[in-house]
């Protein structure tokens, strides 16, 4: 068939390449960015947002350490070859809704800001594209040390995030100096029996059975209107993800407010583009990409 690969897949199928693969924990990274076989698949994300406030300086208005939100949502991936190479791409989409804090399945559309007793909209976490790569994939690709706790194989990723959105969007968000600081820190762990049949010479089918644990400290979501050069403080995101074999498998009631309100988010992308994150996501769709700055935002959106 005209443009196929030559053995026979499509010519972005990153099972040829993955197949040449030796090394175990190479093997089992690349499964967490993506099916072997192409196809895509989820990471399920349910946790909690707490205000992490220095000396408890906003009390009694908020407090250090209340829960502002549950969180609920996905990241829908597949593994993605440059066509002609031996080079992978994890291409993916997020949506994460700001749900309430006493009801995890209660999406929150508004958010009463205590410090300026306003009320705005809830923007929920939703990047268009975020992509990792390309990653050229030999046989002498590695993955990141392996630690086998009891019957599971761990191991982790921290990565510290420093971006300076007044330099590269000409948006400072309230940040100080402009940048944003965050930490991210993730914990991957898979069965041991799963493992060991999923390490096996080829190209296994389905997705991984593997489990998460993410913790974010980060500035004030831009749509909080909370600027950080004003009010002491951050957000610590803390919660759990787990893989699903595809877009089916998500909740019914997930599943019914994606397609209500974000249809594009049941997909994975298919070719590599731009990643957002979510500031620039807000930057993109809240700001009009600059059409109008985030304090304009904040003062038009906010309601008395």
């Amino acid at each position: 068939m005209p443009g196929a690969a030559a053995d026979g897949g499509a010519p972005t199928d990153p099972g040829p390449v993955y197949k040449t693969v030796t090394d175990k924990s190479a093997k089992l990274s690349l499964q967490t960015f993506g099916r072997p076989d192409g196809k895509d698949m989820v990471f399920r994300i349910s946790g909690s947002v707490y205000a992490n406030i220095e000396g408890n300086s906003l009390d009694p208005e908020l407090r250090h350490g209340q829960k502002l939100f549950n969180i609920e949502g996905y990241n829908i991936r597949r593994l993605y070859r440059v066509p002609g190479t031996t080079q992978l791409y994890q291409l993916s989409r997020e949506i994460v809704f700001y749900t309430d804090p006493a009801d995890p399945k209660h999406v929150v559309r508004t958010w009463k800001n205590p410090v300026d007793g306003k009320t705005y909209p809830v923007v929920p976490i939703n990047n268009d594209t975020v992509n990792f790569g390309p990653f050229p994939i030999t046989s002498s690709y590695v993955g990141p040390p392996l630690q086998r706790l009891h019957d599971e194989t761990v191991w982790t990723s921290d990565i510290p995030v420093r971006t300076d959105f007044g330099a590269t969007l000409g948006e400072r968000f309230g940040l100080v100096g402009g940048v944003y600081a965050a930490q991210e820190m993730f914990d991957f762990s898979v069965d041991d029996r799963e493992v060991a049949a999923r390490t096996k010479p080829g190209v296994p089918s389905g997705a991984m059975k593997t489990k998460i644990s993410w913790s974010r400290t980060s500035p004030w979501a831009p749509f909080m209107c909370l600027a950080e050069t004003d009010v002491r403080g951050q957000l610590t995101y803390h919660a759990r993800s787990w893989s699903l074999s595809s877009y089916a498998d998500i909740e019914p009631w997930l599943r019914a407010e994606v397609e209500k309100s974000h249809p594009l988010y049941k997909a994975a992308p298919g070719a590599p583009g731009p990643s957002e994150n979510s500031w620039t996501s807000f930057y993109n769709k809240q700001l009009g990409k600059g059409a109008t700055t985030w304090a304009s935002w904040c003062a038009a959106n906010g309601r008395a």
